[in-house]
């Protein structure tokens, strides 16, 4: 079967290809009363859009939302919110169906399993469809009041240093080559208490919403791997009393203890292959089974983990606005 669908009371489903009419979401369990507008909206996705830099996608895709159902006078209505957004620039002409399968995308397994693919821009493969995550991100930031989610670039190729970023990706594009990415979101002024123990662990949750973006292939909560590196007495979060409850004095726990959330803020770490549309050519096999080189045409980033930030928190908002509605139908 095909899973198209994330969350459980607070729930997104999205639909499109990179190369179709357009892309669009559904978005199910947001609470009644809420002021929403496309402008609301619009503000995530200018930061996930293409086009915008030498260091992204050329590719020159407005990303302007269409608000179809769910609201009324700008608020909410407690029923489904259907969003879409239109393809303007897709360029099918830079993919042919004869094409070899690129190595690093779905191409193959896609073909595996389906016996049929859409091999424009890699179809439903393709992070084309993250901006409907971000749009849909978006309404879930509405229901998490005095939230914050913010996230950064922590590392490009595997340098820190931000300063050489620049160079190392003019290089890479040069080559016809491309960068991997490591990507910290965080989110501070989550309530203890959220989550839940064994199969529905919050950070277990997390993990697999992170690790569902696409070209993300390592993820790590709080320490992460890290953590085994340390001893307990180094690794343990020290407890002192506090006015509204404990404090910490670390938070190699990244925010979550038993899968359920402590109050401190969540860090979540995803590591971002690097781009597998590239000009060099790479060794590969054809639909035919012959050995063949392939190498990428079209607009690529030189960088995916770039656009990556802002789509890693609109999985963090989802998760949280999830769990916070299913916190509440279990505990009040």
């Amino acid at each position: 079967m095909s899973v198209n669908s994330f969350g459980t009371l607070f729930r997104l489903s999205t639909w499109g290809e990179s190369h179709g009419p357009a892309i669009g979401c559904m978005v199910d369990g947001c609470p009644p009363g809420l002021e929403l507008d496309e402008a609301f909206v619009q503000r995530f996705l200018d930061q996930r859009r293409p086009g915008t830099g030498r260091n992204v996608s050329p590719r020159q895709e407005p990303d302007q939302v269409r608000i179809l159902s769910g609201v009324y006078e700008g608020k909410t209505t407690g029923t489904p919110i259907g969003m879409m957004i239109e393809n303007v620039d897709a360029r099918s002409k830079d993919y042919s169906k004869d094409a070899p399968y690129r190595p690093g995308h779905a191409d193959y397994s896609y073909d595996a399993k389906y016996g049929i693919r859409d091999p424009r821009g890699g179809g439903r493969a393709s992070a084309r469809e993250t901006a409907m995550r971000v749009a849909g991100g978006a309404v879930a930031r509405l229901v998490l009041e005095g939230i914050e989610i913010s996230s950064r670039v922590d590392a490009i190729g595997g340098e820190t240093d931000a300063s050489k970023w620049e160079a190392m990706l003019d290089a890479a594009r040069s080559e016809g080559d491309s960068l991997g990415a490591l990507v910290e979101c965080s989110a501070s002024g989550v309530p203890a208490g959220w989550g839940a123990p064994v199969y529905a662990k919050l950070d277990a949750v997390l993990a697999g919403a992170m690790m569902s973006i696409p070209a993300v292939k390592g993820v790590e909560i709080g320490e992460g791997l890290g953590a085994a590196d340390l001893k307990g007495s180094e690794n343990a979060d020290a407890m002192r009393a506090g006015e509204d409850g404990p404090t910490f004095d670390a938070n190699h726990s990244g925010g979550i203890a038993g899968g359920i959330s402590t109050g401190q803020p969540i860090v979540v770490r995803a590591s971002f292959k690097p781009t597998s549309s590239i000009r060099k050519p790479i060794a590969s096999v054809n639909a035919a089974g012959e050995e063949v080189e392939a190498s990428t045409r079209g607009r690529h980033d030189p960088c995916v983990g770039i656009r990556g930030a802002p789509v890693m928190e609109a999985m963090m908002a989802l998760v949280l606005a999830d769990a916070k509605q299913l916190h509440r139908g279990q505990c009040g």
